[in-house]
Parts: C-alpha cells; structure tokens; sequence
C-alpha cells in the first residue's frame, strides 16, 4: 500500500511533540486542528481525528482493521494476540448484554439513589474534593450491579487498579515492558490483587450453582447459554467494572459542577417530575465535558483513515471534545444549553460520541446514562449544593475529563 500520511507539526529533535502537547494537551491539538486540519499526524505512528464521519468510521471498524486501546506494556508484536481476545469478546457482550440493557438499568433506580445517599450523607458539614468522592460513589454503584451482596470488597480493589494505570493512559511515553519502572511494579501488584478478588468470588459463586432469578451481573454471565469460561467472565467483569468507575465519576464531577453554577437551574429540576430535564442536562454536559475524551485505537493492519495510510500498530486518536464544540456540527458550541436536546436532534448522530460508537461501544451506555440521569435529579431534589470554587476548577485534559480540585458541600 502506498503510504500517504496526512501533515503535521514537525516537533523537536528527539523529542517531537511530546513537550508542547504535555505542556497544553488541549490547546496544542487546537492549534494543530487549526493549522493542518481535521487530520493530522501527531508523530510518525500517530494520527489525530477531528472529523466526526471519519472518527465513527474508526469506531465502526473497530475489531476488524482497528483494536482498542492495548493494555499497559503492549505493542506491535501483541497484535495478533489482542485481535485474538476482540473476537472472543463477542459472545460475552451478549451475554452480558441482558445484565446491562434498558430494563437492567432502570432496575437500579432506587439502590443508585440508596447509594448516593450514604455517600454523600458522610460528607454532611464540610466541603469536599467532588472527583474523590463520585469515584467512590461509582465504586460502590458499579461494584454493587455486578456482585451485589458480594461487592464489598470490590470497591477498593478497583480503585487501586484504576489510580495505578492512570500513569500509563497519561503519559505521552511508555518505555518498553523490560525497563524497571517502580509505577510498573505498582500497577502489576494491583492488577494481581484486582483480579485475585474477582476470582473468588466468581469460583465461590460457580461452586454454590443456580441461585435461580439472576440478582446481578455475575448472575447473568454465569447463566449464559452456551457456558462462559471463567477467564471470559473475569475480563467481562474487568471491562464493566473499570468503565463503570471512570466514565461516571469524572462526568458527576462536571455534573456538580454545572449545578453549583446555576441555582435556577437546580429550581428547574426540582419541578421536573418527569426527569426528561435531567436527561438533558446529562446530554449536555456529556457534550461539553466528555469523560473520554480522547479515545484511542490501534491499527490491526494496513488500512486507511480517509484518504490517509495508516500502517500495523499506528494509533489513531479520535477526539471527541473538539468534534463536541464544533460550530459546523453545533450552534453555540462552547455554551452550557441543555434546551438543544429538548428541541429535538441537535447536531449530526456522528458529532456525539461521549460513549464511542460502532462494535466496540461503551457497554454500560444505557446503564452509565440512567444512573447519571437519576443522581442529577437526586442531587437537585435531596441536596443544596455549594462551591468555593466551581468558576475556576478547570477540566484536566488527562486521564478521564473532570474539573480539578473542584470542591463542594452537600447538605441535605
């Protein structure tokens, strides 16, 4: 195939582009949409995608020409093995699909709310760091669907797996697998810790046999006709339990944020009984502050992105923050209106990606999304909630999109 890359900064010697992009992640890649366009290349094996009909055509594509982002010390050598594992995800998504759809969601309505309650009842009289505490609130939510009675030890696990990979999804430069990092040692302790946790309970949950009406997610998984292996049920749960902490808690974060920002609006929801405004309010705040905001995949083999090569092992990173705020895609792009979803469709399906698209989207989209909905009209109706702060804690462009530092009071 001939190889026809599309332009971009030419960077520092050795470096590249590492230092500017670390020192501004958001507006280098502004200025790089500005200058060379919706595509452009970041380094030699990196392409960058700001045009939503190519980025879905990315998703799309997805487990056939493109593999989701490798795990931590992966690389082009592992290709064949990850494709191997994307197909064997296929029969674990529909079984877990029954855990995880509509009806399951809206199944946890009242135990979300029961949640949020005592989490942030503990918080009652003081200010509070908001991410820290929403990430302890979708601990225990996620944790709870898909163990029930058996998730208390899971919230913590999860945590320490998750703050450990941080480092890696961040940096702009991993060394290779050999070099002897101590974040590395971390990470593959927490993993094994992580995953020790969710084989007891899954072998202790096989031994006991039907328990008849599933409960929970593992319930489900272990019901599945034909049989689910265990591996295949530890990294489903794997899957659902990581996406279901970070997603949710960075885009609480930003969803507290709005409400200390706008008493009036807090008014509104109150007197929504319908909850269709709440609905909005999550839309919109998922457009102007997606968690994943910047989603990455790896090229399987040779293919094209447009009419750009891209070649085996080349990352493709598609950004959904900027196609968010896109005037050709969105009037009034950079304004908080959750009133354009009340009005009907607001811009072209492929402009909004908060949960990625194609074979590979989120999961948990339909449960991530009514527990958003429900903890906003929770927050609105059971709490007054202040902010020192939630004009100027900025939204960190790392890891999960959510404003830094934001502080709050909740009193019920």
């Amino acid at each position: 195939m001939d190889i026809n890359r599309p332009p971009g900064p030419r960077g520092r010697w050795l470096t590249g582009n590492i230092r500017a992009y670390e020192a501004d992640r958001i507006g280098f890649l502004r200025r790089c949409h500005d200058e060379y366009g919706d595509v452009f290349s970041f380094d030699d094996r990196t392409v960058c995608v700001s045009d939503p009909v190519l980025a879905h055509d990315v998703l799309t594509r997805t487990d056939g020409d493109f593999l989701t982002e490798l795990a931590p010390f992966d690389s082009q050598p592992e290709l064949d093995r990850a494709a191997t594992a994307a197909k064997a995800w296929a029969p674990a998504r529909r079984a877990a699909w029954t855990g995880l759809n509509r009806q399951a969601a809206a199944a946890t309505d009242a135990r979300t709310a029961e949640l949020l309650d005592q989490v942030l009842d503990a918080t009652a009289g003081r200010d509070v760091e908001v991410l820290a505490v929403m990430r302890t609130f979708a601990a225990r939510t996620i944790a709870d669907h898909c163990f029930g009675v058996d998730a208390d030890s899971v919230p913590q696990a999860l945590a320490a797996t998750v703050d450990t990979t941080a480092p890696f999804e961040t940096a702009s430069y991993t060394p290779p697998a050999w070099f002897p990092l101590p974040r590395r040692r971390r990470f593959l302790r927490a993993h094994r810790q992580f995953s020790d946790t969710l084989t007891r309970i899954v072998t202790r949950r096989r031994a006991a046999g039907d328990r008849g009406q599933p409960t929970d997610l593992l319930d489900v998984l272990l019901a599945a006709d034909p049989a689910l292996p265990d591996r295949t049920v530890l990294s489903t749960l794997r899957t659902v339990l990581i996406g279901g902490y970070g997603v949710p808690a960075a885009a609480l974060a930003s969803i507290v944020r709005e409400l200390a920002r706008r008493p009036g609006l807090v008014d509104e929801l109150r007197a929504d009984t319908a909850g269709t405004l709440a609905g909005a309010v999550v839309d919109e705040v998922l457009r102007l502050h997606p968690p994943a905001w910047l989603m990455t995949r790896t090229a399987r083999r040779a293919t094209t992105v447009g009419p750009w090569s891209v070649r085996p092992g080349d990352e493709v990173l598609l950004n959904a923050y900027l196609i968010h705020r896109d005037p050709r895609w969105w009037p009034r792009p950079d304004e908080f209106d959750p009133g354009r979803w009340l009005a009907g469709r607001p811009a072209p399906a492929a402009a909004y990606l908060p949960f990625g698209a194609g074979p590979r989207v989120c999961l948990g989209t339909m449960l991530t999304r009514r527990q958003l909905t429900v903890v906003t009209t929770r927050l609105a109706r059971r709490f007054t909630i202040t902010s020192p702060n939630a004009g100027s804690a900025e939204p960190a462009f790392t890891g999960r999109l959510a404003p830094v530092g934001l502080l709050a009071r909740f009193d019920p």
